[in-house]
């Protein structure tokens, strides 16, 4: 069977995700099961280059993870023409410049949301990327996770009715540094290094809603500043001066609404640290990360409220779980698939840089709308 070799410049893996999710779940793995199979029979094996401005970090992960190649030297891998994917999973704040370069020589794209820290800075990066005749991808995991595909079929077939309205709630508590170690990069509570929830967390409900719930027309949200003071990894105190929650409203095509809790300090009592729930006239269902339960309009019980005596009902016995048909796969390592098919096959791939700049776009909304204390449209962005 024939192969072909694909030169990807992997830029800040060092990080946790880019790591885990990028380097070994996604890149490695689909090399150990012989590369991605194209419509011809053809396999495309991955060769990275592993980026990044700390020798001894990427010179680590490299041996770490038996990748041959490694560089510091970013200039140097973009102009190697042997390489044709740029892939970036670094600092948000210097994305969209360094896209730029990648576009520049003449490289294809596939880069982490955000794509940029401002909605212009996206959509010049789309509209270079789309001049250049390149082809661009933007990583909307969410949208590959069992639980959430599972949800989206529930709406493909019909099963909600007319939708009313969505919820997700997200968080976990994030240490603070004192009493236990954090196990988020202080950097997240800074806002002048790109910090905030909102920033790195509304490009994500953008396309889920978007893609499982309906497109999005209006928004309000309110970001928080709850705790102003953490320690960071070197275990000094610091000021904390950017959002750590938001809560959001929004408005759905077809009149349903949604609201979105974000929260890096909340304790967890739900199913999963993430929940996505959709009731309809017909029917509801609530999915976390891989599972996903339901109820029909026909086995709604019949809840009666009487505050006055104590009753045992366990509300979660009358949902049912759905089955799931096909062993879970890692969401990263299936859009890097499509991706490949997409460079390769020309396959459908919808997650370009006009959806990551959507992304940016309802952060910008999101700061607008309370900064003005009022409700605000989200208009169309254009192609």
């Amino acid at each position: 069977m024939a192969e072909k070799r694909l030169g990807v410049i992997m830029n800040g893996v060092t990080g946790r995700m880019g790591t885990n999710q990028h380097l070994v779940r996604s890149v490695l793995e689909i090399n150990k099961e012989g590369g991605v199979v194209l419509k011809d029979g053809t396999r495309v094996v991955l060769d990275p280059i592993l980026v990044g401005r700390n020798a001894d970090k990427v010179s680590r992960l490299a041996k770490a993870h038996g990748v041959e190649r490694w560089t510091t030297d970013l200039d140097a891998a973009l102009a190697d023409k042997k390489d044709e994917l740029f892939f970036d999973a670094a600092s948000t704040q210097l994305r969209a410049a360094l896209v730029k370069k990648a576009i520049t020589a003449g490289k294809h794209i596939y880069v982490e949301k955000p794509t940029a820290d401002t909605l212009e800075d996206a959509q010049e990066i789309y509209r270079l990327a789309k001049k250049a005749g390149i082809k661009h991808g933007v990583v909307q995991d969410k949208l590959y996770l069992p639980g959430l595909l599972k949800l989206k079929m529930l709406r493909q077939a019909g099963f909600f009715g007319r939708i009313l309205s969505c919820r997700i709630d997200f968080g976990y508590w994030v240490f603070e540094g004192d009493l236990q170690p954090i196990q988020r990069p202080s950097w997240n509570y800074r806002k002048a290094d790109g910090g905030g929830i909102v920033l790195d967390m509304m490009p994500h409900w953008r396309y889920v809603v978007d893609n499982v719930f309906g497109n999005m027309t209006g928004l309000f949200c309110m970001p928080v500043n709850h705790i102003e003071k953490r320690w960071d990894e070197q275990g000094q105190p610091y000021k904390a001066d950017c959002d750590d929650a938001a809560y959001a409203i929004l408005q759905l095509e077809g009149g349903a609404v949604a609201q979105i809790n974000f929260d890096w300090n909340v304790r967890v009592r739900r199913d999963d640290l993430v929940t996505f729930k959709i009731d309809g006239t017909h029917g509801s269902a609530v999915a976390g990360l891989v599972d996903c339960w339901t109820q029909e309009r026909v086995n709604t019980p019949r809840p009666v409220w009487n505050p006055d005596t104590s009753v045992a009902t366990d509300y979660f016995k009358d949902w049912q779980k759905m089955p799931t048909v096909l062993p879970p796969q890692n969401a990263f390592r299936i859009e890097w698939e499509m991706f490949i098919r997409h460079l390769y096959d020309g396959a459908p791939f919808p997650h370009g840089l006009l959806e990551g700049a959507k992304g940016l776009q309802t952060v910008e909304l999101a700061f607008k709308s309370w900064a003005e204390k009022r409700w605000v449209e989200v208009p169309k962005l254009e192609d």
